[in-house]
Formats: C-alpha cells, sequence, structure tokens
C-alpha cells in the first residue's frame, strides 16, 4: 500500500536572482506530496502515528524564510530538513513556484524535485 500526506501553501518569500527581488519579496506556492507509512495511524487515529500537517508547514515556513537567489536551491533545502526530520518518508515531491516572477506577461514560474 502506498500511503501519502498532500500539503499546499502559500508564503511570502524573498527568493529571487535580482536584488530587487531578495528584498521586495514575492508570493510563493509551494506544494509537496510525501510518501509515508501512515498505516499505523489509520487504525490508532493517533497524531504520533503519521506527520503532522503543522509541522511539515512549519518545516515549510523555516526554509522559504532563508533568501536564495534559485528556486532549485530552496527546492533541495526543504526536501533534506524533510527527510532530516521525517527518515521514515519513502518518496515524495515538492514543487516551489514564484508567482509573480519579473518577467513581462502574467507568468508564474516553479521547479519540483521527485524522489
Amino acid at each position: 500500500m502506498v500511503t501519502t500526506i498532500h500539503l499546499t501553501m502559500q508564503v511570502r518569500a524573498f527568493h529571487g536572482v535580482d536584488e530587487q527581488e531578495r528584498r521586495v519579496g514575492n508570493d510563493f506556492t509551494v506544494s509537496l506530496s510525501l510518501q509515508y507509512p501512515f498505516d499505523k495511524a489509520m487504525e490508532s487515529d493517533n497524531l504520533d502515528d503519521t506527520i503532522s500537517y503543522a509541522d511539515v508547514a512549519e518545516v515549510v515556513r523555516e526554509q522559504m524564510s532563508v533568501p536564495s537567489k534559485l528556486l532549485e536551491h530552496v527546492v533541495g533545502r526543504i526536501r533534506r530538513a524533510l527527510l532530516s526530520r521525517y527518515p521514515a518518508i519513502r518518496g515524495g515531491r515538492i514543487a516551489v513556484a514564484k508567482l509573480n516572477p519579473p518577467i513581462s506577461g502574467q507568468v508564474e514560474a516553479a521547479v519540483e524535485v521527485e524522489w
């Protein structure tokens, strides 16, 4: 059985190659899916037997609060932090999207890692 936890959140952060992006900030969407064995939680109804969405969101907020030039770097940090905190994660997908990058027109730019 494959068990997966999903979370999508919007965060204000200061990532970008341009100095102004790191000074003014931008809105980002972070979405993730984590394959995690929560079979026991399905029976126990106990938060200790799964990953707390609130704790995952806090890890994401912590990593998003560190300014980076590249979204690839941000995604890598989020992945490492989650795997460090939850070594039972079997796989996953993390995407970070910048909602208004400094590109002409209505554009959303994103990077994603899946493992």
